[in-house]
């Protein structure tokens, strides 16, 4: 029927304002799905503390967004992990055109947020992974024991700058203005830790060095003084740029919505001068981009939507199917029940749909050592792999001692334990594989990988599909992960799709938290980092068509 693949709103991006809206739209009924190309979450998925949001007193980003998704999972939203490429918002009807296909809704809501803005001094692009980096979370433990240097004077240049200082041996702040531009209280926290010093009225002009960062320069804008900056012999330093954010909407560039500065002009109720389009949180223009504010929006927006949604209802004589319930039951105390379980009823939900897709059946096949990360791996793959009978177990077999290579082959992974590879039934590895626990941030990029494995995988374009039967000659991706790091997942699984669509490319993720030996090897400041045939290739997330043309790369170096 016309109306099974049909949403009352589609919600891009799976931020707080994207996950509130959902929240919103699923508790009144109306069908809803929220497509987001990275991870649930948003930006604050990254921040280590959240410590102004009432109510909560404290609580990881993390945390908070992922209960702000399994609270609107449990009304009945929907989730994608996919990138939206178009819109066709003519018509009643609007169309979103995704990675994964078109899906067809009566409203869409746009939630893309912001991303951080670069500065342009020297060298900014050229050591981007090697010692430049853009997220506090991310990428400051790269850097304990080292200086860095933090540009920007706002709120998130002040506060990450004292997280920075949990890692770094000293922390320099260079402020453009006159002063910080955030809130007294966080400025006085950054200015009066006995770990940093504040430079005003000071830019940064340069940064080089040679596998690292090993010279700064920077220029007082008053006096014209210039100050060269070199780390103690030997060592290296980072620069972490807070320089604001640039609105996400190039989805919506053409369609006469936006500001000068790029941002989407709304009404109160959050809608855009083009019907059916409503936009919510940091991509909009608003005066303050905090996490209540963007919840707020969500809120606004959904109200709307309902309301729009039910006129097209009545318009058309469609009706989505409606939203299923999956609200946690609580035990007879009422406290909500209790799990030692890696899995969520929610999560277990979503992956027996994935299982339901799986063309075959798959082996999991590990290998163990002695350490604790070891037995949490085996913990996880056996409540896995009990959840069906598409996945089945092998631990520490003969075949796969292979320990002395360091190089993956077709015929398995080698080396860093513990690993999870996946294998046909026949013993055939499909040449994806992941070292360490899949948890956090790389869950839903091993969940696809055991898709992509089984078939039939995530669909290609016939140009993609020619381009990668075309590799002939043995390629080894090795992707240098972070549990915490949002940037990770497209590379991992754009990487593991090629390892699933030809068998002479083997994809395989590091949890560097594990394997610091692989962190010194390849000298990683940044994540994640791309290492094709033992030669780094690249730091940031890749889609597939950017990962062929730095395979050809590779083949022209050869």
């Amino acid at each position: 029927m016309e109306n099974e693949n049909l949403y009352d709103v589609i919600v891009i991006g799976g931020g707080p304002a994207g996950l509130t809206a959902a929240l919103y739209l699923a508790r009144a009924r109306y069908r809803v799905l929220v497509v987001e190309k990275d991870r649930f979450g948003g930006q604050i998925a990254i921040t280590a503390e959240v410590v102004n949001y009432p109510g909560v007193e404290k609580a990881a980003g993390a945390a908070l967004t992922e209960s702000m998704r399994r609270q609107a999972q449990g009304f009945g939203a929907e989730f994608l992990l996919a990138g939206a490429e178009s819109l066709d918002l003519d018509g009643k009807i609007k169309t979103v055109k995704t990675s994964r296909g078109p899906f067809r809704a009566f409203g869409v809501l746009l939630a893309t947020g912001a991303h951080p803005r670069t500065i342009g001094f020297a060298g900014e692009e050229a050591f981007r992974g090697r010692g430049v980096a853009y997220c506090a979370t991310c990428d400051g433990e790269f850097f304990t024991g080292l200086d860095v240097i933090v540009a920007g004077g706002g709120f998130a240049a002040a506060e990450e700058a004292v997280f920075l200082t949990r890692y770094a041996r000293h922390v320099t702040i260079l402020i453009r203005g006159a002063d910080f531009s955030c809130a007294r209280a966080a400025a006085d926290a950054a200015r009066s830790h006995e770990k940093i010093t504040v430079f005003t009225d000071t830019e940064l002009e340069e940064v080089s060095g040679d596998t690292a960062l090993r010279y700064a320069r920077w220029r007082n804008n008053k006096t014209g003084e210039i100050t060269e900056y070199r780390p103690p012999k030997g060592e290296s330093f980072g620069v972490f740029v807070f320089a604001g954010y640039e609105p996400a909407a190039a989805l919506v560039r053409d369609l006469g919505v936006l500001d000068e500065r790029g941002y989407v002009v709304t009404d109160a109720n959050q809608k855009t001068g083009v019907e059916g389009l409503y936009a919510a949180g940091d991509v909009c223009v608003k005066n303050l981009r905090q996490v209540v504010t963007a919840v707020g929006d969500g809120a606004k927006a959904a109200a709307a939507l309902e309301k729009y949604a039910r006129a097209m209802q009545e318009a058309t004589g469609l009706h989505p199917v409606p939203p299923v319930t999956r609200l946690p039951r609580e035990t007879a105390g009422g406290n909500g029940t209790e799990t030692e379980d890696f899995f969520t009823p929610e999560i277990r939900s979503q992956l027996e749909r994935v299982f339901e897709k799986m063309a075959r059946p798959l082996v999991l096949r590990l290998a163990l050592d002695e350490r604790p990360v070891s037995e949490e791996l085996r913990h996880f793959m056996e409540e896995l792999a009990g959840m069906t009978d598409k996945l089945r177990l092998e631990i520490n077999p003969a075949e796969t001692s292979t320990e002395s290579s360091d190089a993956s082959s077709r015929s398995g992974p080698a080396g860093h334990r513990p690993w999870a590879g996946l294998y046909l039934e026949d013993g055939s590895y499909r040449g994806i594989a992941f070292h360490g626990v899949p948890g956090g941030h790389e869950f839903n990029s091993f969940v696809i990988g055991l898709y992509n494995a089984a078939g039939p995988g995530q669909p290609l374009d016939t140009e993609i599909t020619e381009a990668l039967r075309a590799v002939k000659t043995p390629v080894s991706m090795k992707i240098l992960v972070s549990l915490t790091c949002t940037l990770c997942p497209e590379l991992v699984m754009a990487a593991q799709r090629m390892a699933a669509e030809n068998s002479n490319i083997t994809a395989e993720a590091y949890d560097l938290n594990h394997f610091p030996d692989l962190r010194e090897k390849y000298k990683v400041m940044s994540v994640p980092c791309l290492v094709i045939n033992d030669n780094i290739a690249g730091f940031g997330k890749k889609n597939i068509r950017e990962l062929l043309d730095l395979l050809k790369q590779e083949d022209s170096r050869n």
